[in-house]
């Protein structure tokens, strides 16, 4: 009888591991495909070109006022020198332009990075607007086209997430339920014996509140160590995938998988030993 329970502790504790990585992994991945998806939101860039021979104080002015909008995530200034001098950009000419041009004709200018709010095109239109009108900016540029593409595909693909994110949770909680309420029917005869000696319901709780809460503490434990052993095979696989540059998420997971698995443990095993204790003993073996 011994080896049975023994055994059936070990069944459902390594089966809560893999039910808590599964769960981990999906979650670390859901979070790092955000993050990517929010990089990808911020790195479209609007080139705001501005007036000949504009004062530096209007210049650095005019750069405060546009640093300031909402749908501005930054903004660099580039200098009409620094364009010229730019490999890229005198590559596309067969010869070169200082010499083929007494004067330097490109615009000083401002290289703005929107944020992820610029994905509303009524709201990027009067921005565009806006910016045109001030003083000091004679032409605003920006890939409207690709905007409107980026962000639509971009919804697309966290709306799919989050529900993948849902469905999966859903089935790991169930998965979680059903490992410990069968694990707790391997405890039938031990329930039924302590109610026929009159044990209160506490009593008989009790116990398997403790065991549940080392269960789950062991299952996030391993559940976190297969993790960890997954992202350094990642990183030797893939070379440019860095765990120590998601140190603080990858720490949050596992954190988050420890104490999951201690609070789901011990909140499935109180509603299964409830539902068991209050059930009649012929009815027991049902359950």
């Amino acid at each position: 009888m011994k080896g049975k329970i023994l055994r059936s502790y070990t069944i459902s504790t390594v089966s809560m591991a893999l039910v808590l990585f599964i769960l981990g992994t999906i979650s670390y991945a859901i979070i790092s495909l955000l993050s990517t998806s929010q990089q990808v939101r911020e790195g479209v860039v609007m080139i705001v070109e501005l007036e000949d021979d504009l004062a530096e104080g209007k210049r650095d002015s005019l750069q405060t006022v546009i640093s300031a909008k909402p749908l501005v995530a930054a903004v660099d200034f580039i200098s009409k020198d620094e364009k010229l001098a730019d490999e890229d950009f005198r590559r596309a000419f067969e010869v070169e332009v200082k010499d083929l041009l007494a004067d330097n004709p490109l615009p000083d200018s401002f290289d703005v990075t929107l944020s992820s709010a610029a994905a509303n095109a009524t709201d990027m239109d009067a921005f565009v607007q806006e910016l045109k009108q001030l003083e000091g900016v004679s032409y605003v540029s920006y890939p409207a086209h690709l905007l409107e593409q980026v962000h639509s595909v971009l919804d697309v693909m966290q709306l799919l997430i989050f529900a993948f994110g849902g469905v999966m949770l859903i089935i790991s909680f169930v998965l979680l339920g059903n490992t410990v309420r069968l694990s707790i029917f391997s405890h039938r005869e031990a329930i039924k014996t302590m109610k026929l000696v009159g044990a209160t319901k506490w009593f008989i709780i009790k116990p398997f509140l403790g065991r549940s809460l080392l269960q789950g503490l062991l299952a996030g434990v391993v559940a976190a160590l297969l993790f960890v052993g997954v992202l350094f095979g990642l990183q030797y696989s893939l070379p440019g995938f860095e765990v120590a540059a998601q140190v603080k998420l990858v720490a949050i997971v596992i954190g988050a998988m420890v104490v999951l698995g201690v609070v789901l443990s011990m909140l499935f095993t109180l509603v299964a030993v409830n539902k068991c204790v209050n059930m009649r003993s012929n009815n027991l073996y049902l359950y």
